[in-house]
């Protein structure tokens, strides 16, 4: 008895630290992890190569002539356009493929950074927080499976990708095969380094959000490094060696083909996974190696209140939503400066869609005002999406079972998510305004484009309000609201280039407020889109009221 009270208390297989018994069942949960993904992940690689497709296909038709391509090549080799764009390997003599890869080459990268994030977040931090990884670590399963599955999820996904890319490249865009397959393999080798940046992350705080939150910042440092390295020099400074963003772009595919900066996602990938491997080792299940921060020992008075609950839990998003707007809309601003030197040489396309040759300043800020707006809108989206997620996990049910009703509930988070459009559009048109108001010597601009900006919100509010409805008449198809997004981004940007119907841009909440500066104020749309958010707003309340909690 003895003899098998103490076999009992033996450490259990993948705590023995060695033998690989630590990796027992990694097989097993890839293929879970896969089969869980099974949508996700086919869904992250088409999207790449519709991406990729659409740039192949599309560029052509827009950049007719080799002076059109030259003319817009100029903005992309200006510095503020190499903060936006990248160092500008080969845009002295630009080629489509060059002005692909080394112009557009920086978004696929963020792309690919933000899927890994998620994806390492998903399948580790979130599991043990929502108490499923321990479930899963009481069968035979090794302490280090759920992390390497998770990693090997990564990798397949990250080829898949890249060979989604590369189809798109030599099969639509008919470009080299040599370019493309380096190409691929940077945004692959990217998107790797940030797996094993988000590998470490996991392991710092028990929360997910805020692991992902660590690796954003990660990410959003490496963007202003790299902005700041290639601002300094074409071609990029020392100062782009230090972003994980810059390396894969070092490789200036169909320019140099130079393979040998690829080491560099891929060693770091390969520290940040052994890191994570050791610091998995050092904490317990669901527990994170930073303390967490003891709390207040009384909360504030309006924290018990339905309106300061969901200010609470949305406080963060509005703040970081609104610096990110901040200095995107302040480069924004800043390259006014660089379209009017380069305003003649510009391809049609550029002009009509800034509404013309006499007014492109105007238009250019009409322009970013309303794409502005899409951003906002996919805020909007996303808190309603956090919503149900507080639902389906079973935080709104302890709300509700107190003396709070649903309208409460749901009206109060939906007027802070109104109430964050505003502050999200009114810092971006004033950062805007500040910009474009020091490049070009006119403080008019400020006040313009904020004006400008909040003429923009109705909008964004039409979005909440089919969100809104959508949750609560539907909840499980809330990310069909996305859909109202996509289609004004399309219509709004290349409507224009593919001769569509006026229908087809009445169809768009965003086509119908005034395009200040280049448009005076008009009030009546402005009053008709107000009253449509509010009846989709209204109806999804009602809805909300009648359904089931947690269907």
């Amino acid at each position: 008895m003895t003899a098998t009270a103490s076999a009992s208390h033996k450490a259990p297989p993948d705590d023995l630290g060695s033998g690989g018994h630590g990796f027992v069942g990694t097989w097993t949960l890839t293929r879970f992890l896969l089969r869980r993904d099974r949508v996700r992940l086919p869904a992250w690689a088409v999207g790449f190569a519709v991406f990729m497709g659409y740039l192949a296909a599309a560029l052509p038709a827009v950049y007719g002539d080799e002076a059109q391509l030259q003319a817009v090549s100029q903005l992309f080799r200006d510095p503020v356009g190499r903060l936006m764009v990248g160092p500008g390997y080969g845009l002295e003599e630009p080629s489509l493929e060059r002005f692909v890869a080394n112009g557009y080459g920086l978004y696929f990268l963020i792309l690919v950074a933000l899927m890994n994030i998620l994806l390492v977040s998903r399948h580790t931090r979130v599991e043990e927080q929502h108490n499923r990884a321990e479930l899963v670590r009481a069968n035979v399963v090794g302490r280090y499976a759920s992390l390497t599955a998770a990693l090997a999820v990564a990798v397949i996904t990250d080829v898949a990708v890249a060979g989604a890319v590369f189809a798109m490249m030599t099969g639509v865009g008919g470009y080299g095969a040599a370019g493309s397959v380096l190409f691929s393999a940077a945004v692959a080798a990217t998107g790797l380094a940030f797996a094993g940046v988000a590998a470490v992350t996991v392991q710092l705080s028990e929360y997910s959000r805020a692991a992902s939150g660590m690796a954003g910042a990660v990410l959003g440092a490496s963007y202003v490094v790299r902005s700041g390295g290639d601002m300094a020099e074409q071609e990029g400074s020392l100062l782009s060696w230090f972003s994980p963003l810059a390396w894969g772009q070092q490789t200036a595919p169909f320019v140099l083909d130079r393979w040998w900066p690829l080491l560099l996602p891929l060693a770091t990938a390969a520290v940040g996974i052994a890191v994570g491997y050791a610091l998995l080792m050092r904490r317990d299940l669901g527990a994170g190696l930073l303390a967490v921060r003891a709390g207040r020992p009384r909360a504030s008075p309006w924290l018990g209140t339905p309106w300061g609950l969901a200010l609470r839990l949305q406080r963060s998003s509005i703040l970081w939503w609104a610096a990110g707007l901040g200095i995107a809309a302040l480069a924004f601003g800043a390259y006014a400066d660089t379209l009017l030197q380069a305003a003649g040489d510009l391809p049609a396309m550029f002009v009509d869609l800034f509404g013309g040759a006499e007014q492109m300043l105007a238009g250019y800020l009409a322009y970013m005002a309303r794409f502005m707006a899409f951003l906002a809108g996919a805020y909007a989206i996303l808190s309603v999406q956090g919503l149900r997620a507080e639902e389906t996990k079973g935080r709104g049910e302890p709300v509700l079972a107190t003396p709070v009703s649903r309208w409460e509930w749901l009206g109060s988070s939906l007027a802070v998510t109104a109430a964050g459009v505003v502050v999200l559009m009114a810092v971006a048109g004033a950062a805007t305004g500040l910009g474009a108001a020091l490049v070009t010597g006119d403080s008019q601009h400020f006040g313009d484009l904020l004006l400008a900006y909040l003429n923009q919100v109705p909008p964004v509010l039409v979005v909440l309000g089919a969100a809104a409805l959508l949750f609560g008449a539907l909840p499980r198809a809330v990310s069909a609201a996305w859909v109202v997004v996509g289609y004004g981004l399309v219509v709004g940007t290349f409507g224009a280039l593919m001769d569509l119907p006026d229908t087809a841009f009445d169809a768009s909440p965003f086509h119908h407020p005034a395009q200040m500066p280049a448009q005076e104020f008009a009030a009546g749309p402005v009053v008709v889109l107000l009253a449509i958010a509010a009846v989709l707003a209204a109806l999804g309340l009602i809805a909300f009221r009648r359904r089931s909690v947690n269907v």
